[in-house]
């Protein structure tokens, strides 16, 4: 209960402090979104992109997940959520960019390695299971579970999500024409730094640089 009141305290001081302000940007927002980028993010409290990117109400609209997945394209009978997301993200919002962040130590794509997802789980196991193959290709190269594979496979994921958007052929007209671009993000945590995949190096090249060192404060 402890944290819901933190929650609710908090949502009093943002209401007073930013929504009640008369350069508050939900005066405007109160009559539509008009985001310019999706971005499929991961579910981890860790990486809310919002946050890591310092974004302003209405200026990304955000699909979060279990290990940031795109499932390929499947017109069925089924629930397709992220789909959905993105269909509505394309053809209503008509964002000019889709971004799909990844991040290290992400404990979906550790299970994935481990196959110790819950048994118990009903949904996680098959939701994962999209990734299988990027799995099986890492562990071929790698051999072991360790970091080094762990961190292939949560940047290998991401292309696999990258592929997938493009079997979308509202996606991959859009991306031919010019009219929508793709990219591919990794937050590494351990450094503070963010990567984007290049077509050009086949490799994730840093956007930024790592955080400095922190000076020890020194008594005097």
């Amino acid at each position: 209960m402890q944290d819901i009141q933190k929650f609710i305290s908090g949502f009093r001081s943002f209401r007073d402090e930013y929504f009640c302000r008369e350069d508050s940007p939900f005066r405007e927002l109160r009559n539509g979104q008009h985001p310019t980028t999706m971005v499929v993010a991961c579910s981890d409290s860790r990486t809310d992109p919002s946050l890591i990117m310092q974004c302003e109400p209405g200026e990304i609209f955000v699909v979060r997940n279990v290990a940031n997945i795109v499932p390929p394209y499947e017109c069925d009978s089924g629930y397709h959520g992220v789909s959905s997301a993105i269909e509505y993200a394309v053809k209503i919002l008509k964002v000019a960019n889709i971004i799909v962040l990844g991040h290290s130590y992400c404990g979906g794509i550790s299970a994935l390695m481990k196959h110790d997802a819950h048994d118990d789980t009903e949904f996680i196991n098959r939701w994962l299971s999209v990734m299988n193959p990027v799995r099986d290709e890492v562990m071929e190269h790698f051999g072991e579970v360790n970091k080094k594979s762990c961190t292939a496979c949560e940047m290998a994921g991401i292309l696999r999500s990258v592929e997938n958007l493009m079997t979308f052929p509202w996606i991959e007209e859009r991306v031919t024409n010019g009219s929508l671009n793709v990219h591919g993000w990794y937050f590494e945590m351990e450094t503070g730094q963010l990567l984007s995949y290049l077509c050009q190096t086949k490799s994730f090249e840093p956007l930024t640089f790592p955080c400095p060192k922190r000076k020890k404060m020194v008594k005097e």
